[in-house]
């Protein structure tokens, strides 16, 4: 079948409505949810869409996670890296299980718990900065959607106060959405060369943060690589800071522009944890991060996949199942959204979830019960929508109350 008779278009598809996923996504999951269609970057990939196909696929040992750096691109699985050059959201088994190990106790929810004092100041010194000298306006996403992930991973990687000014720069320019490649090329440069910096200090003299930790295990285990932990640093950066700050920005965003679901929220603040999961599925910020190679002859959905071919798992398509979701293009808070799989699914899932979940409650929880009056300042449609990247957000959040 060719593309044109697939109407599929070129993938990664742009977004027409700030909230919503491309309009294709509908018509293939209803009339074809495996199909061939073209990447922009050249090539071929199959493109899935029901909510079963995805996480049939996401839970297949027979696909790569790896991926060229930058777009999307094919990938030929006799052309892996070594293993020691691979991230660890690209890596593998055995050496992602391994890895994988090594980090996980960081993120459990005991261990995540104990951040949530942390994160409320961080979150309540944002919101009184916001109200300083009786200002009546600002931009949320400066003021808040930014500084409060970036100050939570500073203290989760034990990057030392002297240094977070400089951290929270090369973070700022990372999220922004009209940095320059080249600028943004320089701050993956800066950004690398400072966490080699703040690695070689912990080895020599460990504290108690993730990456002083990290360390001496590996060191424990006799297989301390500096890179492999400056990579796995530079991932949890990307991962729990990028996301989060979109979250926060489309998140409050979807709010305002669902009146009934913020006053529903409002009125019982104890449905923070279905907000919060309503909201990852709602908007599947991360749509396309989990493209995948097939490293051996497979079918998926009747269809036979041949080794080497590309393969995009379209999580916002299957967050929008109506096999799964009742009314799915609807925000409703009330609804049991656990299914979702913005977080992924399989052995590929966001470690960093129970963080992401925790900054989310605290900062809505916290943001309309302090300003309850929040309103939007600007038409929705005019503000600024990062779809470029990996990531989907928003750069610009003005508000006023």
């Amino acid at each position: 079948m060719t593309d044109t008779e697939a109407g599929t278009g070129v993938f990664p598809l742009g977004r027409s409505c700030p909230f919503d996923p491309p309009k294709e996504y509908e018509v293939l999951r209803a009339e074809q949810p495996i199909t061939r269609a073209s990447l922009r970057t050249g090539g071929h990939t199959w493109v899935l869409t029901s909510h079963e196909l995805v996480r049939q696929l996401l839970a297949d040992s027979r696909l790569t996670a790896y991926r060229p750096p930058g777009a999307l691109r094919v990938q030929d699985p006799d052309q892996l890296p070594p293993p020691e050059k691979i991230p660890l959201v690209a890596l593998d088994p055995p050496e992602h299980t391994v890895h994988r190990r090594m980090v996980t106790n960081e993120f459990t929810v005991k261990r995540i718990r104990g951040m949530r004092p942390f994160i409320q100041q961080v979150v309540d010194e944002c919101i009184d900065a916001m109200l300083a000298d009786g200002r009546r306006s600002a931009d949320l996403f400066t003021a808040l959607a930014v500084p409060v992930p970036s100050q939570v991973i500073c203290e989760l990687l034990g990057v030392p106060y002297a240094d977070r000014e400089r951290f929270l720069h090369i973070a700022d320019v990372l999220v922004d959405g009209v940095s320059t490649e080249q600028e943004v090329a320089s701050a993956i440069g800066e950004l690398r060369e400072f966490l080699a910096e703040l690695v070689a200090a912990k080895a020599q003299a460990p504290e108690q943060d993730l990456l002083s930790r990290l360390i001496v295990r590996y060191q424990e285990a006799d297989a301390y690589n500096p890179e492999q932990v400056i990579s796995t640093a530079q991932v949890l950066l990307n991962a729990g800071h990028e996301t989060t700050t979109s979250m926060i920005g489309l998140g409050t965003l979807a709010l305002l522009d669902n009146p009934d679901q913020l006053a529903a929220f409002k009125a019982d603040p104890s449905l923070a944890p279905q907000l919060v999961e309503e909201l990852l599925r709602f908007l599947t910020i991360a749509d396309t991060v989990s493209f995948r190679t097939a490293t051996a002859d497979l079918e998926i959905g009747g269809v036979s996949v041949q080794r080497g071919d590309a393969i995009l798992p379209l999580s916002a398509a299957a967050n929008r199942d109506p096999a799964v979701y009742e009314n799915p293009d609807t925000l409703d808070i009330r609804r049991s959204a656990r299914k979702h799989i913005a977080f992924g699914y399989g052995i590929h899932q966001c470690l960093g979830q129970n963080l992401a979940r925790m900054e989310l409650e605290i900062v809505f929880t916290t943001l309309f019960a302090r300003i309850p009056g929040l309103r939007l300042d600007a038409p929705l449609d005019g503000l600024p929508y990062k779809s470029d990247g990996m990531i989907y957000g928003v750069t610009k959040v003005p508000v006023a109350w």
